[in-house]
């Protein structure tokens, strides 16, 4: 390896003094990202060195900023990646060096326990760190991974832009596929951005009929133009009328990638008798629901993510099937701070990755 040192995007919780030799414009005050120069992670028997190709920015992300995922000290942010394998620890199997891989975020857990079987935040003989936000995550130019995280990306997906696979492209597929609806029903993506038109994509691929709720009319042109049936801004007085006229009484589904109170309230309206909510987006609120309503029957809530690893095959091999791949503006590690303004100003009308 030519250098011993990286370059890193690294949040630093306000009242610290990072330690930089590169850093970008950013108020002293707050909390700030900046661009450090920093040692190459060393990797224990069970991770693989990655070379990182490209990492895609969350709205999760910015849950550092407001204090959702609180840290204390300096980390790299980013928790979705695809790289090359540059070396493997002794107890590594099924990957060489130079494989193209993605990967999960969720180390320092036995992979194997009841609670891991659910979600890797639920590992009993462990303790779960999210990389990216309580362990460095991906942002930088080398990452360590735990290789029971990692899979090989088949060859029709492209490094540049499969990053957001690995997180959420994972967990629109598992909140579209759990709803277990059938061909020709009908689904209401709420909220689409980036990973809402993943869902699109997903859903469309999978027969059914959909429709696109926000209330940015920029971003529902980008949602029809991933194939929508119909799109429709909850901004407007009729949106529920409008729906339920559309789909014979309420879609069988909505699933929800907002992070906002209101875009679930949206959703609730919309769903015939006995419809699924699913719950994606992670406000940083606790939500609110009727109780009444859930009495009643209304509706039911179920809720997805990326799930543990032993999951991800399924959706890889969806995903490659149907050559899904979202639509992905590419950066440079140095824009980060620009990158995340963006996200902040609900502008985003694709997702946003950092090339290396």
């Amino acid at each position: 390896m030519a250098t011993l040192t990286m370059k890193a995007a690294r949040y630093h919780p306000v009242c610290q003094s990072p330690p930089s030799k590169i850093s970008t414009n950013i108020h002293q005050e707050t909390n700030k990202c900046t661009i450090d120069e920093i040692p190459i992670p060393s990797i224990n028997d069970n991770e693989i060195l990655v070379k990182v190709a490209s990492a895609s920015l969350c709205h999760s992300d910015l849950m550092l900023f407001d204090g959702s995922i609180p840290a204390t000290e300096p980390v790299v942010m980013g928790h979705e990646g695809v790289g090359y394998v540059d070396k493997l620890g002794a107890n590594v199997k099924g990957f060489k060096p130079g494989d193209r891989i993605g990967f999960l975020y969720i180390k320092g857990v036995c992979f194997e326990c009841e609670g891991c079987m659910v979600h890797n935040l639920n590992c009993t003989l462990g303790t779960a760190r999210l990389q990216g936000f309580q362990s460095d995550g991906f942002f930088a130019e080398y990452a360590a991974v735990d290789y029971r995280n990692a899979i090989i990306l088949p060859e029709n997906l492209p490094m540049e832009t499969s990053a957001p696979y690995f997180c959420a492209g994972i967990t629109a597929f598992h909140g579209v596929d759990s709803c277990g609806l059938k061909p020709g029903q009908w689904i209401v993506i709420v909220g689409c951005g980036g990973l809402g038109q993943m869902g699109i994509r997903f859903a469309k691929a999978m027969g059914l009929n959909v429709v696109g709720l926000d209330i940015n009319d920029e971003v529902l042109t980008a949602a029809k133009e991933n194939g929508t049936d119909i799109t429709v801004n909850s901004r407007d007085a009729d949106f529920e009328k409008r729906i339920r006229d559309a789909t014979g009484g309420g879609a069988d589904a909505a699933v929800v990638f907002s992070a906002a109170q209101a875009a679930y309230d949206s959703a609730t309206k919309v769903l015939r008798l006995g419809g699924i909510l699913m719950v994606i987006g992670l406000p940083s609120k606790p939500l609110q629901f009727s109780a009444l309503e859930l009495m009643r029957k209304l509706y039911q809530i179920r809720s997805e993510s990326t799930g543990p690893p032993q999951q991800m095959p399924r959706a890889v091999e969806f995903i490659s099937k149907h050559n899904i791949k979202p639509k992905v503006e590419l950066y440079k590690l140095e824009q980060i701070n620009e990158m995340m303004e963006l996200m902040k100003s609900g502008k985003s009308k694709s997702r946003m990755a950092v090339v290396f």
